[in-house]
């Protein structure tokens, strides 16, 4: 049977409707999930008329390229837009679908709300944390929810959004609002990020901490604080956050290897086991300097090799590691 060119087929309009049509299909083919793609492969095998370019309408239809170049590609016997039979074609296979892996869900977990002096929580971040520079939006969120007066002495109460260091007993002391923020800030958390934090203190770090992951691990080494602090987190609502009692110079081996450690208290050096139980791509912040002098806020990086890398934030002041890392001066 002879068979005439394939533009002999179309008027001028249905011409250009064909191409339109031809360039649509071969960005679905090009740019869709195999499981949409399974109904346009269907569609050419049952004989639907198919324009583009042949090599891609035929690899997704599953034949071999028309050698006259004109673009069309049907099954035996079907008819094509006009009602002609296109002749005998080789034998097709359908590739298997492609699985497609299940989206990943937000990871969620409980965080308590205060409402009380929430105003004055808007102003801290507001003058103190953001007008310095901090925009982790989801930092910058945590301070807006955490009671910090809740984390101070009674006779501290009123002092509790100043911007300041305040003290908590025992000869140690609750940040300064911008700096738990900025360290927090360099941490990069993300949700379900493991984060060890050395020095508890109050328990207002970990809070915080705890607003961005559900992950958060603290050591305290005075057992009077840690007590304290586990005492206030059970009772304000923060249930993902594990307390120990214990040298943080060591860590908390159980849970290594952590996505991120902070240390609130300085030290003349990062303690090895620290640098041990971080991840290769997680990072250290921690006050590195001497006792009654000015240290410096340091952010070190363990690349995927093991390497370490360190740069120098800002100048800070913060209360003296204790325990072990004073032993080995």
């Amino acid at each position: 049977m002879h068979l005439r060119p394939l533009h002999w087929l179309f008027t001028g309009g249905q011409l250009a409707v064909a191409v339109a049509m031809a360039l649509a299909v071969a960005l679905v083919f090009h740019c869709a999930r195999s499981d949409q793609a399974r109904p346009i492969r269907q569609a050419a095998r049952s004989g639907a008329a198919t324009s583009g370019p042949a090599e891609l309408v035929a690899a997704e239809a599953g034949v071999a390229p028309n050698p006259t170049g004109s673009g069309a590609a049907s099954s035996a016997g079907a008819p094509s837009a006009r009602g002609q039979p296109q002749g005998p074609v080789p034998a097709t296979s359908e590739k298997p679908p492609v699985k497609q892996a299940p989206e990943e869900k937000p990871l969620t977990w409980e965080r308590p709300r205060f409402q009380e002096r929430k105003a004055e929580r808007l102003r801290m971040v507001a003058g103190q944390i953001e007008a310095r520079g901090v925009k982790d939006g989801a930092v910058v969120e945590a301070m807006r929810e955490v009671p910090r007066h809740r984390f101070v002495p009674d006779n501290r109460q009123g002092a509790a959004y100043a911007d300041g260091p305040q003290p908590i007993g025992y000869g140690q002391t609750i940040s300064q609002p911008y700096v738990v923020a900025l360290m927090t800030e360099l941490l990069n958390l993300k949700p379900g990020d493991r984060v060890l934090e050395i020095g508890t203190g109050s328990g207002y770090q970990a809070a915080v901490l705890s607003e961005l992951t559900p992950c958060v691990y603290t050591v305290e080494i005075l057992p009077e604080l840690a007590q304290q602090a586990a005492d206030r987190l059970r009772k304000l609502g923060y249930k993902t956050v594990e307390t120990r009692q214990s040298d943080g110079y060591y860590g908390w081996k159980e849970h290594a290897p952590f996505d991120a450690i902070i240390v609130t208290a300085a030290a003349g050096h990062v303690p090895p086991p620290l640098i041990e139980q971080l991840k290769p791509g997680g990072r250290i912040v921690v006050p590195i300097g001497g006792v009654y002098e000015t240290q410096d806020l340091v952010v070190v990086t363990k690349d995927m090799d093991g390497r370490l890398r360190t740069r120098s934030v800002l100048p800070v002041t913060f209360v003296p590691m204790t325990g072990e890392v004073q032993k080995e001066k």
